[in-house]
């Protein structure tokens, strides 16, 4: 089973993705973490890659799907796997569909001003990376590993909604895209979290 989670930053798609890879087993594919690791690595891709990213450009869709290519050709991704952030746009859609077969398409469907509020409440540990929110945490250490807590300039309310625009601008066509395919189903953002959790659940239990 081949899924993917869309939704804008800051609608949750990290904690639905930890909910849902454990309770079906799948490989959960980030963009995000493959870019990283492949730079990490040095290898031919992450080097290309992090000659785009150095310059502030967008890595072309070519070097992102050779990624996906990889990624996917890795054992762990055999039994199925979640995509999250990826594909962003519809030509990287439809590049997806000679990887792999997609079963179903879940959008995390959150207003602007919830994602605003939720990101712009956001602290981040600069040791560990562990995220938390003012909402529920007052300290100002991580209480898993005692390292600052500090904003991210991109987390402050201009540029949230600047990416919440972007956003919709990419991925409206991506939410038609799948909504033709009859393959997308909506879940709530607003939802508590285990109630949100449940809906997907049901959703993939449903397929």
């Amino acid at each position: 089973m081949n899924l993917i989670l869309l939704g804008p930053p800051g609608a949750g798609k990290g904690t639905m993705a930890e909910r849902v890879k454990e309770k079906f087993n799948l490989a959960h594919i980030s963009t995000g973490d493959i870019l990283r690791a492949e730079i990490k690595a040095g290898s031919e891709l992450g080097n290309l890659a992090k000659g785009y990213i150095d310059k502030g450009a967008l890595v072309p869709d070519d070097v992102i799907i050779s990624m996906m290519e990889k990624r996917f050709a890795e054992d762990d991704a055999k039994g199925g796997v979640l995509l999250d952030g990826f594909p962003r746009t519809v030509a990287q859609a439809q590049a997806l569909e000679g990887i792999a077969r997609i079963d179903a398409c879940i959008t995390l469907d959150a207003s602007e001003d919830m994602i605003v509020d939720r990101i712009s409440s956001r602290r981040i540990c600069k040791d560990c990376g562990a995220v938390f929110s003012v909402k529920n945490y007052s300290k100002d250490t991580c209480d898993k590993c005692g390292g600052t807590l500090y904003i991210r300039p991109d987390d402050k309310e201009e540029t949230v909604r600047q990416r919440f625009s972007v956003y919709l601008s990419q991925t409206e066509p991506l939410i038609d895209y799948y909504e033709k395919k009859g393959i997308l189903h909506h879940v709530d953002a607003s939802l508590p979290v285990d109630a949100e959790a449940g809906e997907i659940i049901r959703i993939i239990e449903s397929l």
